[in-house]
């Protein structure tokens, strides 16, 4: 079995993105913290680039599982996303200056797709490791839930595949390594199939 793991480049003026130092550590350790062949692909961050140069990995590389990452800047720990909505609203310009507002990920889309990962299940595992985490109910109207929409809408046509998208947050709130140990515990659950344990993990509004 194949896991890809993505994570983006630098935006809004950062050197570096959290998330694809995760991606590329955690394909680095892949025999040691998973078990199986992790591939690590960088994304640019934009609207128009991303989408393509995560489908081109997962045709070239049929994976079992998929774990997109992105950076959510002012999160208190790992945000595991469960919903993904067809709508983009860019507060800032991508990294090529688009900044659409109001439009649809995908023209005639279904208004949103739930994530395939057991978010459950990985939560239960982070908060077992003593890892921040939680399910997040929204992944933002840019790039991220943009890459996310059109990953599960991909994944509705491939059966098999466990795909999602998962929040990092900066490396002050975590460091780099305990990122890569909570996307490993993610990408075990995901790959091992159990049932999804009944956990609270709702929020008041």
């Amino acid at each position: 079995m194949t896991v890809v793991v993505s994570g983006f480049e630098p935006f809004g003026g950062d050197e570096t993105n959290p998330s694809w130092d995760t991606a590329q550590a955690l394909a680095a350790r892949a025999d040691e913290l998973v078990g199986q062949d992790v591939v690590a692909v960088r994304l640019p961050v934009t609207f128009d680039g991303a989408w393509p140069v995560l489908a081109d990995a997962i045709r070239e590389h049929a994976p079992t599982v998929v774990v997109a990452l992105g950076l959510a800047g002012g999160s208190r720990g790992v945000r595991l996303e469960r919903i993904a909505i067809d709508v983009v609203d860019a507060r800032i310009p991508d990294n090529a200056g688009a900044a659409p507002v109001d439009q649809p990920v995908v023209d005639g889309g279904p208004a949103a797709y739930w994530s395939g990962l057991p978010l459950k299940g990985a939560l239960a595992a982070l908060r077992a490791e003593g890892i921040p985490a939680e399910v997040s109910n929204t992944a933002g109207t840019y790039v991220c839930n943009a890459t996310f929409y059109q990953l599960m809408h991909h994944a509705r046509s491939v059966p098999g595949m466990r795909a999602g998208f998962v929040h990092v947050p900066a490396v002050d709130v975590l460091p780099v390594d305990t990122q890569v140990r909570a996307v490993a515990t993610v990408v075990r659950a995901a790959l091992s199939g159990e049932p999804e344990p009944v956990i609270a993990a709702g929020a008041e509004a």
